[in-house]
């Protein structure tokens, strides 16, 4: 109940600093936030779009989410997910075999491509006590580079050297029926997989043996490895985990929401998980509506500028303002703490003001 309220009064602060934004540059607030909204949610098609835009950031907030739960910081998320997307895209351009096999292997592939980029960092944090966030930063660079010269040396397309060929229908996440019913939109079957995700990994945080080892050790390490788990193992597996799920991000990105991988581009969407982790308290239910809030901002804040001609910016410091205070999350949790302690001594001094007369007053 308390991660939930500070995660509201997150969201609030980012939508009066952006009121406070918008007024500061001549516009009125209350037509931007209609349009805002309106934008991502007017219609079937506009809530389709939003619902794929936050897609992707359901997969890298569930990567991030998972790695704060067992004491990693994992800020890699943007190159695991575009080496799994990467990964993905080999494999839907050069095997020709029936759809569900197919999207079964890149399924496949995306996942060990993040967990094979986030393998290293853990490695390192496991024998050498390395930090994850220098060495995973340092992996999205290896990663972007390595992308770099990979598509135009082996996927190139025909015509332009910066991406890869388009991916065949059959080989991207595309999906007639959920297009349909959202007006044209282009929700694809990478919402599916992301609801599945959500729900493997609350049932492995909550319910299984191995989810309590690896928040034993993101609680205490030595403490851990005194009651007899293997702390090591369990580093490296929590960041094959977090790895994982960024590269389905990348395959909900480069064979759903599109249709090929670019080079020169690092993705957002693996730093914009760290938002949607924060927002959503690390909590599996909350990363997926904290992803799809993120969707929404960004799905509409084209359409507020086309209408009011208020700077799309605008939406980004909203997103940034509401990062900041759900940084401070432990700084609004002892807020809370502190009001309560003092609500609750008051009413305790209350009552023994109102209490009986003790036998020494009667004296």
């Amino acid at each position: 109940m308390r991660n939930l309220i500070i995660s509201l009064c997150a969201v609030l602060f980012g939508l009066i600093g952006g009121a406070v934004l918008m007024a500061a540059t001549g516009h009125d607030p209350l037509q931007g936030y209609k349009y805002l909204f309106e934008g991502g949610l007017k219609n079937s098609s506009r809530f389709g779009d939003t619902l794929a835009t936050g897609t992707p950031l359901v997969f890298t907030g569930l990567s991030v989410a998972f790695a704060f739960r067992t004491g990693l910081f994992n800020i890699g998320a943007a190159g695991q997910m575009l080496f799994g997307g990467f990964c993905a895209t080999v494999i839907g351009l050069n095997v020709d075999t029936a759809r569900p096999l197919l999207l079964l292997m890149m399924i496949v592939a995306a996942m060990l491509g993040g967990a094979v980029w986030a393998f290293i960092p853990g490695l390192l944090k496991a024998r050498f006590n390395v930090h994850e966030v220098v060495s995973t930063i340092m992996m999205n660079w290896i990663a972007y580079w390595t992308i770099y010269y990979a598509v135009p040396a082996y996927l190139k397309a025909e015509s332009v050297e910066t991406e890869s060929r388009l991916l065949p229908d059959k080989a991207t996440l595309k999906s007639a029926f959920l297009s349909d019913l959202f007006g044209g939109s282009y929700l694809n079957m990478g919402l599916y997989i992301a609801v599945i995700a959500v729900i493997v990994i609350a049932f492995i945080i909550n319910k299984t043996t191995l989810g309590y080892e690896l928040k034993a050790v993101g609680y205490n390490r030595h403490s851990a490895e005194y009651a007899g788990i293997r702390v090591n193992r369990s580093i490296i597996t929590s960041m094959l985990i977090s790895g994982a799920l960024a590269g389905l991000g990348g395959l909900a990105q480069f064979a759903g929401n599109g249709a090929n991988i670019q080079i020169g581009v690092l993705p957002t969407q693996g730093y914009d998980g760290i938002a949607v982790a924060l927002l959503g308290a690390n909590s599996p239910i909350g990363v997926l509506i904290s992803a799809l809030f993120f969707g929404l901002l960004y799905s509409g804040r084209g359409f507020m500028n086309a209408m009011t001609e208020i700077p799309p910016e605008i939406a980004d410091s909203i997103i940034a303002i509401i990062i900041y205070f759900a940084a401070t999350s432990v700084l609004m949790d002892r807020l809370i703490t502190r009001i309560v302690s003092r609500r609750r001594a008051s009413a305790k001094a209350g009552t023994g003001t109102g209490g009986p007369v003790s036998g020494k007053e009667k004296a």
